[in-house]
């Protein structure tokens, strides 16, 4: 069975989770920096099966778009051009970052690797894919 995987992705960092195999667990994959993105995805995909990319949609809490939204629907127009067999999903991110950083808070992670936003993006990626898993 393929793989669903999640992007948070941001000005600096994108953060990529991916499930395993079964579609039941979601694990942070990795961060990179955003402007490799997409080379990325490519060696990837080339690697593994994947049948689903979600993407993070940023919203305010309103539910309008953020101030980030338009450099976010930028990577997805790309994303799509690249990748146009890809089955694609937006996924609300709202409050992925404060999850995530009150994860590592609850996991025991000292202030030093607390300050580690790569980590922190991975994390977000994470959670919006557990998320979107137990809504299926």
């Amino acid at each position: 069975m393929p793989r669903i995987l999640a992007i948070d992705f941001g000005m600096k960092r994108t953060g990529i989770a991916v499930t395993d195999e079964f579609q039941i667990i979601a694990s942070g994959l990795t961060t990179v920096p955003s402007e490799t993105a997409i080379t990325f995805l490519k060696d990837y995909f080339a690697k593994e099966k994947v049948s689903k990319v979600l993407i993070g949609e940023p919203k305010q809490m309103n539910g309008l778009p953020s101030e980030s939204t338009e450099i976010i629907e930028k990577f997805v127009s790309k994303f799509k051009i690249e990748f146009p067999e890809m089955s694609l999903e937006r996924s609300d991110e709202r409050f992925t970052s404060k999850m995530a950083f009150q994860t590592m808070i609850d996991s025991g992670l000292n202030k030093k690797q607390r300050q580690n936003k790569a980590l922190v993006d991975e994390i977000a990626a994470t959670i919006m894919l557990q998320d979107y898993l137990l809504k299926q």
